[in-house]
């Protein structure tokens, strides 16, 4: 079969079953089978697939035809311009949680505490290290800790962080949220938590319901679970001025804000849809009790 060809077979397979932008992924998949660029595929469209080629791509589509994602299969997951090793151990890192990045980023720079030395921050729930490790690469004299309570978990974030020469940026630990950190304080902690409640389960997509880690997805019945239990705990593990900054679920914007009553300086940022995305939150300088 020519490259044109299987790919219009992989299209119509992926129609047939509602994958998600059919085209790109059979693209996607027939490049990673025969390790090309696009540009590969519209240069040669009458090139004959090889039988074990042909055999591979066979494989590659039934699977993401019945949901698996592209990630899961190919093995990688761009994010922040890193290549990130993915697998099903770990929440495939989405382009939205790129404004978490981004928010830290500005928080740093307009942040008062720069005088106060040596910056210390720490990403809960870290799962491929994505956050993490985009800002250890923005971040180079910034102290960054990561944590995760799934050991499978911070074992691709450790792989991804030796990948990109990282591994002495960031220190991993395992952790029940920030359980491990007793005694120990920071200018910031970060989170993209599970936030799906289980009541809207057959809401979200197929892929992310049957394939993604339930516990990095799902936080109890109606999604706020943890950050019931994150945001004290951030809390108390901040330093005075410092700033909590989260992912937020596209309904849970009311719920989190009462959460926050605490704090002071809260500032909500929306990704491209318009969609309200992160919160960020500053632990006041003088807290009252």
């Amino acid at each position: 079969m020519q490259l044109k060809q299987a790919i219009d077979s992989a299209y119509q397979l992926f129609i047939e079953n509602d994958v998600p932008s059919p085209r790109l992924n059979a693209e996607l998949l027939l490049m990673f089978v025969l390790a090309q660029e696009r540009a590969y595929l519209y240069a040669h469209p009458e090139r004959e697939l090889t039988t074990d080629e042909q055999s591979r791509y066979d494989e590659v589509i039934r699977e993401r035809a019945r949901g698996c994602p592209t990630q899961y299969i190919t093995g990688h997951q761009e994010f922040w311009g890193l290549d990130l090793l993915v697998s099903p151990a770990v929440l495939i890192p989405r382009p939205e949680t790129e404004h978490v990045v981004e928010t830290v980023l500005e928080l740093v720079k307009d942040s008062r505490l720069d005088g106060a030395g040596r910056l210390k921050l720490l990403d809960v729930g870290t799962g491929s290290g994505c956050i993490a490790l985009a800002l250890a690469s923005e971040l180079p004299q910034t102290e960054i800790h990561a944590c995760d309570i799934s050991e499978e978990a911070l074992e691709v974030a450790c792989i991804n962080a030796a990948r990109l020469a990282l591994g002495g940026r960031v220190l991993f630990r395992k952790s029940d949220l920030l359980g491990v950190y007793s005694g120990e304080q920071f200018d910031f902690v970060i989170s993209n938590p599970p936030y799906v409640g289980e009541v809207d389960a057959d809401k979200v997509q197929k892929q992310v319901r049957e394939f993604e880690p339930k516990i990095a997805v799902f936080s109890g019945h109606e999604g706020m679970e943890i950050y019931r239990r994150l945001i004290p705990q951030a809390f108390e593990h901040l330093r005075p001025g410092g700033w909590f900054v989260t992912e937020i679920g596209y309904s849970e914007e009311a719920n989190v804000r009462k959460l926050l009553s605490d704090w002071t300086e809260i500032q909500l940022t929306a990704d491209l849809q318009g969609i309200p995305r992160v919160f960020a939150a500053r632990k006041p300088l003088a807290v009252v009790r």
